[in-house]
């Protein structure tokens, strides 16, 4: 068994970021572990641009954001293994993976930081009735497809669901010469940043049909048709409202889930509202010496905010390894008035080091509202918002001066406020 300082779980962004964070704040010895052939994780089949706005100032495609990273990686000559897989994570840090070189391979770490990314929600998941047959697809898988292999998974496409990956593919296909029919939402709003439904789909003439989902899936060998109805406040088909689409592929883009199967081995605590990790304002998890980042924590919209959250998370890493404790995090931060969730979900309210970053989502669209931070049950932050969606992740930050003129900090609430 070898030891190493910082353990990092997947080469994506997020990895990729925790990785030079932790080499520049001292690591003495970092190891990342990466189960795909190269390092770039998801970003490497997102050819289309607008990455790195808030990150690098500039516009840039997915490949070209996640080589900035791995040029960082390879210029501080940090060590990682591709083609390998995480098997194993304990509560006493220790790391079990496996590759075709090495086998079986046994790290003791002093800190693991989770980065293990996010999976596309399956047709499993979603019983749509109908004939088992062929040309149905996730939405990210038919961009491998396209994008990394060269191959055009259909000609006359249903898109269901409007997540950023379904708009994206929208697009996608139609300049590569496919017809997408329409894009189908179950919800009275779409899932999606407005930009993409502005860009993807506005700017090609694709519908997007809210409050329908697709009722039965028909076809014989290939996906034929599909069977498409309007649902009503309770999201249940309402009668009547059916009308048959042809088509011969159906691409899914209903939800990601993070890979949180390691997670779970290391007795990690998972919310039940994100499907990740339970973590403090450090990134760490109920587990000590386990930290988590990125879309393994929550689903992002924007891959700035993942390098953002990693880098954060490594520097903490680094501090334990390093045999640094800090004081138990004793303060809830709670989801208020039209908030779904917040990272982080608690902190401490005596090693107060940094600003206080809060991401959430809310729970429905709202038209001229005001997002408040409350300390106490009184504001200390609040902001006018003119829309707001839950397809964008929205952020407060409460400056490190103001958590420190507090006496005493029973607990922080983020909501949505007339």
């Amino acid at each position: 068994m070898r030891s190493v300082d910082v353990v990092i779980v997947g080469g994506g962004p997020a990895g990729l970021a925790a990785a030079v964070s932790a080499k520049k704040h001292g690591a003495d010895s970092i190891l990342m572990l990466e189960r795909d052939a190269s390092l770039g994780g998801i970003l490497n089949q997102c050819i289309h641009s607008g990455f790195g706005l808030h990150r690098f100032k500039e516009e840039l495609t997915g490949p070209e954001y996640a080589d900035r990273y791995i040029k960082l990686v390879e210029e501080l000559n940090i060590p990682y293994l591709l083609n390998t897989t995480v098997i194993d994570i304990t509560r006493e840090r220790k790391v079990t993976a496996v590759n075709s070189d090495d086998g079986v391979i046994e790290i003791q770490a002093g800190a693991i930081i989770i980065a293990a990314g996010c999976r596309e929600r399956p047709a499993g998941a979603i019983n749509i009735f109908g004939d088992r047959c062929a040309g149905i697809y996730t939405a990210g898988t038919a961009q491998k497809f396209v994008n990394i292999d060269g191959y055009m998974p259909g000609k006359k496409i249903i898109i269901l669901g409007s997540g950023d990956i379904g708009l994206i593919m929208a697009r996608r296909m139609t300049l590569e010469g496919a017809k997408v029919e329409a894009v189908i939402e179950i919800m009275p709003f779409s899932s999606g940043l407005n930009r993409n439904i502005v860009q993807c789909l506005n700017d090609f003439n694709i519908p997007l049909y809210l409050s329908h989902t697709i009722t039965s899936v028909n076809g014989k060998e290939r996906l034929e048709s599909v069977v498409v109805s309007e649902v009503d406040k309770n999201l249940k088909p309402i009668k009547g409202t059916e009308r048959e689409v042809e088509c011969d592929t159906l691409l899914l883009s209903v939800g990601l889930l993070p890979e949180n199967e390691m997670s779970k081995k290391a007795d990690v605590v998972l919310s039940s509202i994100t499907g990740g990790a339970i973590v403090n304002e450090r990134f760490e998890t109920s587990t000590p010496g386990i930290f988590a980042c990125g879309n393994v924590l929550h689903v992002h919209d924007l891959v700035d905010y993942v390098s953002e959250e990693s880098e954060h998370a490594a520097k903490y890493a680094v501090d334990f390894a390093g045999g640094r404790r800090y004081s138990p995090s004793d303060v809830e931060i709670k989801a208020g008035n039209g908030v779904r969730y917040t990272v982080p979900f608690k902190m401490s309210s005596k090693d107060i080091e940094d600003d206080l970053t809060i991401r959430f989502r809310v729970t429905g669209r709202f038209k001229d509202k005001k997002i408040r931070a409350l300390i106490n049950g009184e504001p200390v932050i609040s902001r006018a918002e003119p829309a707001l969606a839950p397809g964008e992740m929205q952020t407060v930050v409460i400056r490190k001066e103001k958590l420190e003129e507090q006496a005493e900090i029973k607990d922080i609430m983020v909501e949505v406020a007339d």
